[in-house]
C-alpha cells in the first residue's frame, strides 16, 4: 500500500518551489494501486484515481514510494536512482517531486528577449549551465543536477522552442541565436560566467558561446556535440529552399516516432517530452528550423564551424558514445587534429551520455571541472 507514503509527500509539497506554481494532476502508481495528486498554488491533495486524465505519471514499487516519503530529499533521490519513473509531462512530474524536497530541486523561469525560459535548478556555488540537444528538454539533465548539485549551482534550461520555454515563430533558431539567449539567461540568473555543459545541439551552442562571448564561459563539457558535417551535403540546395514555417500545419508524427523509437525508462520519458513539444505548431516549427540549421552549418571558410574552432581557447572535455549514430565517434579524430589540447572520453553508449552512462559521465565532468 502506498497511500500513506503519497499522503506524506503531498503534505510536504511546497508550491513555491515552482515559479510559476504548478496546476496539474499527477498519477502516482505502484503496481495496480494508483492515487492522484492534484497540485496548485494551495499545495497538494491526494484524491481518487477515478479515470480523470493525468498530466503526468510517476510510477515505482511500494518500497520506492516508502523510501521517497522517508526524508525531504527522498523522492528526488528515488528518481535519480531509478526507483521512480516519470512519463508524459516531465515538467509537471519533476515539479511535484521538487515540491516535496525542501531546499533541493526547484523550477523557475528566466525573462529574456526570446520570452520566458524554463529551467530546473539545484545547488549553490559555481554555475553549471546545462543545455539540451535537438528535441530534448531540461529533463535530460536531471541526472546531472542530481550528480553535481552538492558542489555547483546547476541550471538546466529548456531552449527557446522546446520544453516549457517560449516558442517564438520568427526566431533564427541557430547557434548564434541560442548563444545570445543563453547569455541573457546568465544575466537573469545573476551569473557573470558558467561552466557550460551541452549535449548534441547544446554542445554546438556551447562552442558558439565560447567563440563569441569568451568571458561568459569558464570551461566546456561537450557531450556528443553536434558538429558541422564534413562530407558533402547533397541535399543542401533543397533544404535551403524548405521553409520551417510550413511545420505550423498539422502533422501526424506520433505513430511514426513511436515506431522508430521503441524506448523505455529515461528514453521513453524523453520521447514523451519530444512529442509534447513537437505536436504543437510552434514546437514543430522550432524543431524543424533547428534541424535545418544543423544540416546547413558550414564546415569551412571564414565563417565555417571547423575553421572557427581552431580559435577555441577554453579548456574542453569531449564525451563520445561508441554507439552514437547521430554524431559518430569518428568526429573525435577531427577534433583531436583541430584542438590538440582538448580532453576526450569514449563511452559505451549512444547519443545522450549523461542519461545512458551517468556514473562515468558525471565522474569525468566532476574531475574535469575541479582540476
Amino acid at each position: 500500500m502506498i497511500g500513506s507514503a503519497v499522503k506524506t509527500l503531498a503534505a510536504r509539497f511546497d508550491p513555491a518551489v515552482s515559479d510559476p506554481p504548478l496546476e496539474a494532476r499527477i498519477r502516482l502508481v505502484a503496481g495496480e494501486e494508483a492515487h492522484d495528486a492534484v497540485v496548485g498554488a494551495f499545495g497538494a491533495r491526494i484524491v481518487e484515481s477515478n479515470g480523470a486524465k493525468p498530466d503526468a505519471v510517476i510510477s515505482g514499487t511500494p518500497e520506492a514510494w516508502r523510501r521517497a516519503a522517508q526524508s525531504p530529499d527522498g523522492a528526488v533521490a528515488a528518481l535519480r536512482r531509478g526507483g521512480l519513473r516519470m512519463r508524459q509531462n516531465l515538467h509537471v512530474a519533476v515539479g511535484f517531486l521538487a515540491g516535496t524536497a525542501g531546499e533541493g530541486l526547484r523550477l523557475r523561469t528566466f525573462e529574456t528577449s526570446a520570452g520566458e525560459i524554463s529551467a530546473a535548478e539545484a545547488g549553490s556555488g559555481p554555475v553549471v549551465l546545462a543545455i539540451h540537444g535537438l528535441g530534448g528538454s531540461k529533463a535530460s539533465f536531471l541526472p546531472t543536477i542530481g550528480a553535481l548539485a552538492d558542489a555547483y549551482r546547476v541550471i538546466a534550461i529548456d531552449l527557446p522552442g522546446f520544453g516549457d520555454s517560449a516558442k517564438p515563430v520568427r526566431a533564427a533558431y541557430d547557434a548564434p541565436y541560442f548563444a545570445g539567449v543563453m547569455s541573457e539567461v546568465l544575466d537573469a540568473a545573476g551569473a557573470d560566467s558558467a561552466y557550460v555543459v551541452g549535449n548534441s545541439m547544446g554542445g554546438r551552442i556551447g562552442i558558439e558561446m565560447a567563440l563569441t562571448m569568451s568571458a561568459r564561459v569558464d570551461r566546456l563539457v561537450l557531450l556528443a556535440p553536434a558538429m558541422a558535417w564534413l562530407r558533402s551535403r547533397r541535399w543542401a540546395p533543397v533544404v535551403r529552399l524548405l521553409r520551417p514555417e510550413l511545420s505550423l500545419l498539422p502533422m501526424p508524427v506520433e505513430p511514426v516516432v513511436r515506431r522508430m523509437f521503441p524506448a523505455n525508462g529515461w528514453a521513453a520519458a524523453g520521447m514523451d517530452e519530444f512529442l509534447r513539444a513537437y505536436k504543437t505548431p510552434r514546437g514543430r516549427q522550432a524543431f524543424n528550423a533547428c534541424a535545418r540549421n544543423i544540416y546547413l552549418d558550414e564546415p569551412h571558410g571564414d565563417e565555417g564551424m571547423w575553421s572557427r574552432l581552431t580559435g577555441l581557447q577554453h579548456e574542453s572535455l569531449f564525451v563520445w558514445g561508441r554507439k552514437d549514430t547521430l554524431v559518430p565517434i569518428a568526429f573525435m579524430k577531427h577534433v583531436e587534429r583541430t584542438l590538440p589540447a582538448a580532453r576526450h572520453l569514449e563511452l559505451d553508449c549512444g547519443h545522450v551520455p549523461q542519461v545512458e552512462r551517468p556514473r562515468e559521465t558525471h565522474a569525468a565532468i566532476r574531475e574535469f571541472l575541479s582540476a
